[in-house]
């Protein structure tokens, strides 16, 4: 009896074999992607050693500026293949030598339509606060660079009024608030910018109509302006108003004695 039912076991084992081969299997479920490295560099190498350096931020900030302040350098004090003797010359062939002080007020100009966009209510890549803090960041750093580039070139202005020629502090400026102006609202439209540019550029070539500046000076001040705005923006980590600055401040009224005083704490987060 025994060996009779293993045997149709067996039997049923057998023809059922074919059938249980036919049926698919069903697929196990994908694993998930592990996401907790996701932000790792491989093998420890800094994220930023993976970017191209033609593509890096830095590259993109100081190129342009590169080229005009060694423009500047390199037709510095009548040299180059196009002298500043020579780029005089041809100038006063088309304007008049004048002593108009338009430049003096056109500086401001870029700062001006800046204001009024923003009154407008064309909103820029940063709010009021950080703009300002980005303006005066900017202007700290072309005035002290243009500056200490004046005092150590030397350099005898066209009209022989004194040494400080190269670079111009008046087309650094101009282009430092035209370079603001096109930061902040090139997400909006392009034509800000290029009005802000086209005033720098007039401001430069009013410096070389009435004999205060080379073309190397203009050049040269261009990239100085241009440099200090990108400077400032690379370096405008923290964002006032809109992000935390990492640290708490509080200012807080007490008394030193009898007399009321203000008490300020500081603590690092």
């Amino acid at each position: 009896m025994l060996a009779t039912r293993a045997g149709l076991l067996a039997l049923l084992l057998r023809s059922a074999a074919p059938a249980l081969a036919q049926v698919p299997l069903r697929p196990a479920p994908p694993t998930p992607a592990d996401t907790t490295h996701k932000y790792e560099s491989p093998a420890g190498v800094p994220a930023a050693a993976h970017q191209p350096f033609l593509k890096s931020k830095v590259f993109r900030a100081a190129a342009i500026p590169a080229l005009l302040i060694g423009y500047g350098a390199y037709t510095f004090n009548g040299h180059g293949f196009y002298t500043n003797q020579e780029a005089q010359r041809d100038i006063h062939r088309l304007f008049p030598a004048s002593q108009t002080r338009v430049a003096d007020y056109l500086i401001f100009v870029p700062y001006l339509e800046l204001g009024a966009v923003e009154l407008f209510g064309v909103e820029g890549r940063n709010d009021r606060l950080n703009t300002l803090l980005l303006i005066a960041k900017s202007e700290v750093i072309m005035l002290s660079s243009t500056y200490i580039v004046k005092a150590l070139s030397h350099e005898e202005r066209p009209d022989g009024s004194d040494n400080l020629s190269f670079p111009s502090g008046h087309t650094a400026q101009a282009f430092l608030a035209a370079s603001i102006v096109h930061t902040e609202f090139r997400d909006k439209s392009q034509w800000y910018g290029i009005g802000a540019y086209a005033v720098a550029t007039s401001v430069a070539g009013l410096r070389m109509i009435v004999d205060k500046h080379w073309q190397s000076d203009v050049v040269a001040g261009a990239g100085f302006g241009i440099l200090s705005a990108h400077l400032a923006y690379l370096t405008h980590r923290n964002r006032w108003g809109r992000k935390s600055i990492g640290r708490d401040v509080s200012i807080m009224p007490t008394y030193y004695g009898s007399a009321p005083g203000l008490s300020l704490t500081w603590r690092p987060r």
